[in-house]
Formats: structure tokens, C-alpha cells, sequence
């Protein structure tokens, strides 16, 4: 496990000196950041002014020194400042995050308790009206990306179903109190797909396990068939979905854009990555794909770890 770890911290160094290389030398094709200080007018500022702002943003150092300056002051924990709001990146990261935590979080549990249990029942009961359901589900949830399930989730709780005048679901925000209402249509336009996805992973799986040699022995030798099913199938089966929840999940974390977009989530996706590339806000761009890759990492670990958890039989050399 040591040598998994030391290793697995190896790559995902390279990883992330990779990743941020690439953002940090697109950020210097994209147009000027001086140019966010600039009227619309195109006037009030001097070439004297246009200098100094080049020589406070580090425009006039040569690349590679501007990037190990930046990663040196990420490793001490600073982010730098955000261009266009004058705050510090890891402010604004920090007051996004749990917006963005709480979707992901609602749209996981419902992924999960969906997909899962669903892709048990159809491969236990295959060939039946049940499989048949949980098959078309799947297929209407991979099919359709999340801005089309979100808009027709609007459209019939906020628009067609509405008693006594009233929507019956908000359409999209998020109330200073909590409120379930307004969690449910996103949670459920969010992890639809990934539910789909879970559920034909866990099907396959179970179908596989269930038609193995050692589950038709345990048959045999009299084991009850809930017993064959979730001690034996079931835990070897869920290997593959453990680890696409835990990627999905991180994938999450790192702001579902289209999602926040639609229903007006002030989460990290929206407010943060999506309006730092149209501001060319390199500070806050590169602090949130810094951000970004740690999450992704952190639980591609953690679902190499949950291997060996889950199916003793992996050997992790």
C-alpha cells in the first residue's frame, strides 16, 4: 500500500504541473488581462498607465518565470487575486464551494439510490418488465444531456403543474434559508445521467457475477438466493460502479457548468470558472483548475483504495 501511495502522489504531481502548464500558457494567448482595466470607451488610460499595470501583473517577466513564481505562491497556499473582482482567489472559491458541494451531494444520492438498486433488480429479474423499465430508463437518461433534462423538469413542475396558480418546484435559485424545494430539480437534472450509467454498469456486472461458476456452486450447496445475491454478486459487482460514483462525484465538485447555468446555482462552475474565462481572469482561472485537479485526484485515490475494500482479490503492485 505504501508503494501505491508514493507512487499514485508521483503522477498526480505530474498531473497537476501538466495540467496547470497547459491553462497557464493558454492564458497568455487569450487576449490581454491589462485589457479588463480598460474603459469601454477605449480612453482614460495612458501607455505610462498600460506599463505599470504590466509590471504589476508580471507581464513583462518572461513566461517561465511568471509560472514557477505562480507555483510557488500556490504551494505556500496563495492564489493570487482575482483580476476582475479585486478579492482573493481562494475568497471566492471558498464562498462558492458550498453551493456548488450541496448540488453535488443531492445529485450523487439520488444517482446512487437510483442506479444502484435498479441495476440489481434488472439483472436478478432479467428478461423481465422490470428489466425492460430500468433498460429504458437508462437509455432516456444517457440519451438526454442534463440542459435538456433540466429544461423539460421546468417546463412540467414550474410550468404545466402548477395548483392553485402556483409552480409546484422553483425554477432555479437558491433561498438564504434551506429549502428542499429548491434542491430538487437540479439534484434530479444532475444525477439522472450519472443514474442511467450506474444502473447499466451495475446490471452488467451483476449479470456477469450472477452467471460465474462460483455463484452456480453456492446454488448448489444450498445458499439462500438473497444470501447469493448480496454477499456473494453484489459486493464483487460493485467494483466498476464504486469507482465511475466516486469520479462522478468529484466531477461534480469541480462544477456541474450547464446545470448551475440553468437553474442559477451560485456554485464554483458558473461563478467562478465560467466567468474567469470570458474575463480572461488568469488569476482566478489557474487558482480553479488548481483547485479542480486536487478533487479529481483525491478520489481517483480514494476509488483505487475502495478496490481492495470491496474485492480483497486486488492487488495493488
Amino acid at each position: 500500500m505504501l508503494r501505491f501511495l508514493i507512487g499514485r502522489f508521483f503522477s498526480s504531481f505530474l498531473s497537476i504541473i501538466g495540467a496547470t502548464l497547459a491553462i497557464f500558457t493558454l492564458t497568455n494567448f487569450h487576449n490581454d488581462p491589462r485589457l479588463l482595466f480598460v474603459p469601454d470607451s477605449g480612453n482614460g488610460i495612458t501607455q505610462e498607465q498600460w506599463d505599470r499595470l504590466g509590471e504589476r501583473l508580471g507581464m513583462n517577466k518572461p513566461f517561465h518565470q511568471r509560472y514557477l513564481q505562480w507555483i510557488g505562491r500556490t504551494l505556500r497556499g496563495d492564489l493570487g487575486m482575482s483580476l476582475a473582482r479585486s478579492m482573493a482567489v481562494t475568497d471566492i472559491l471558498a464562498a462558492k464551494i458550498p453551493a456548488t458541494l450541496e448540488l453535488a451531494l443531492g445529485g450523487w444520492a439520488f444517482a446512487i439510490l437510483l442506479g444502484i438498486p435498479t441495476g440489481v433488480i434488472a439483472a436478478v429479474y432479467r428478461g423481465s418488465i422490470w428489466d425492460y423499465i430500468a433498460r429504458f430508463m437508462a437509455l432516456v437518461g444517457q440519451a438526454a444531456p442534463p440542459f435538456v433534462t433540466g429544461l423539460i423538469l421546468i417546463y412540467i413542475f414550474n410550468q404545466w403543474i402548477t395548483p392553485g396558480g402556483h409552480p409546484l418546484l422553483p425554477a432555479g435559485g437558491r433561498s438564504p434559508e434551506f429549502d428542499i424545494k429548491d434542491y430538487i430539480l437540479p439534484c434530479v437534472a444532475l444525477g439522472w445521467g450519472a443514474a442511467a450509467a450506474l444502473m447499466r454498469l451495475t446490471r452488467s456486472s451483476m449479470l456477469e457475477i450472477l452467471d460465474s461458476e462460483y455463484i452456480r456452486l453456492a446454488r448448489a450447496k444450498g445458499v439462500s438466493w438473497s444470501t447469493v445475491i448480496f454477499k456473494h454478486a453484489l459486493r464483487n459487482a460493485l467494483i466498476a460502479p464504486v469507482t465511475s460514483a466516486l469520479l462522478i462525484f468529484s466531477g461534480w465538485l469541480n462544477g456541474a457548468l450547464v446545470v448551475e447555468i440553468i437553474f442559477s446555482w451560485p456554485g464554483i462552475g458558473y461563478d467562478a470558472l465560467y466567468k474567469a474565462v470570458n474575463d480572461n481572469d488568469f488569476p482566478l482561472l489557474l487558482g480553479t483548475v488548481f483547485v479542480f485537479i486536487l478533487i479529481y485526484l483525491i478520489f481517483a485515490t480514494l476509488a483505487d483504495i475502495a478496490y481492495t475494500v470491496i474485492d480483497p482479490r486486488v492487488r495493488l503492485n
